[in-house]
């Protein structure tokens, strides 16, 4: 059998056959990569739901000066402020509050307001910049430990902004199409997850040759969130399904050890033909 037929037949069982060829060659064994990387932990206490507690409103997007920054010197940052009410029960500082679906830190509080500072990072990759004073935010505490996700597992990480391309209603339902970055479609499929504006949804239709997907809010959602209030050609954030990502990841680490694999029973293939034994792994 050559080395393509005993690959197919062995992939269940890439550590034996790394075993056996080692055995059979002098040099030292290649050095493959940990299959502790396909082991994926998710924690339900840094994460989000998709579930929106609430719609905040935005006081105040502003530059500051004079700002203390980490090492003890002074500079400027952005500020922002929402108004709110449901995700300020439990509130304190540094605890974790999601706005339009990005993981913000709160700084300051009060009874009906919290303020969170917004990385350089933050404003290039999503849509907080945009927002005016008055604009409709939607807001979701990080979950408990304990508590009951309704959505998915939503870290609160943007990973990039999407444009409404169309509104289309369907009786008391609502079609949305996002044109999206292709570098994201990979990560898009139909009826899975994906976090727009932090609101957990599930894809309907996608085109990666045109860049789009779809999905559609019922009655109950569209009076939740703020989806409904935007239009053809506003931003959205996207966040995709972290699961694909994990997937992606892991699918690379094995497929880098099965090439590698590959590439020393062909070694031992023409090692055998130099030497003028036949090779019968």
């Amino acid at each position: 059998m050559r080395s393509a037929g005993l690959l197919a037949c062995c992939l269940s069982t890439v550590p034996a056959v790394e075993a056996w060829v080692a055995s059979g060659l002098p040099q030292t064994p290649v050095r493959f990569r940990s299959t502790t990387l396909s082991r994926v932990n998710i924690s339900p206490q840094a994460v989000f739901s998709g579930i929106v507690e609430e719609i905040g409103e935005v006081k105040r997007l502003e530059l500051k000066k004079g700002l203390k920054l980490w090492d003890g010197s002074v500079g400027e940052g952005w500020e922002l402020q929402v108004g709110a009410q449901t995700v300020l029960d439990g509130a304190y500082l540094g605890c974790s509050i999601a706005v339009n679906g990005v993981c913000l830190t709160v700084t300051e509080f009060d009874g009906d307001s919290f303020t969170a500072g917004l990385s350089p990072e933050t404003l290039r990759r999503t849509n907080l910049q945009e927002l005016p004073s008055g604009a409709p935010v939607n807001l979701e505490r990080a979950l408990a430990a304990d508590g009951r996700n309704s959505g998915h597992f939503v870290q609160g990480h943007v990973d990039d902004v999407g444009v409404i391309e169309e509104m289309r209603p369907d009786g008391e339902a609502l079609w949305i199409r996002v044109k999206a970055p292709p570098r994201l479609m990979p990560y898009i499929v139909p009826k899975g997850f994906i976090a727009i504006d932090g609101t957990s949804l599930t894809v309907c239709n996608t085109n990666v040759a045109d860049s789009w997907f779809d999905f559609m809010l019922v009655a109950y959602t569209q009076s939740k969130i703020i989806l409904p209030s935007k239009q053809v050609g506003d931003a959205v954030n996207l966040e995709v399904d972290v699961t694909a990502k994990y997937v992606e990841r892991s699918m690379g680490a094995m497929l880098e050890r099965i090439e590698a694999l590959e590439r020393r029973l062909k070694a031992q293939e023409r090692a055998c033909a130099n030497c003028g034994t036949e090779f019968t792994g």
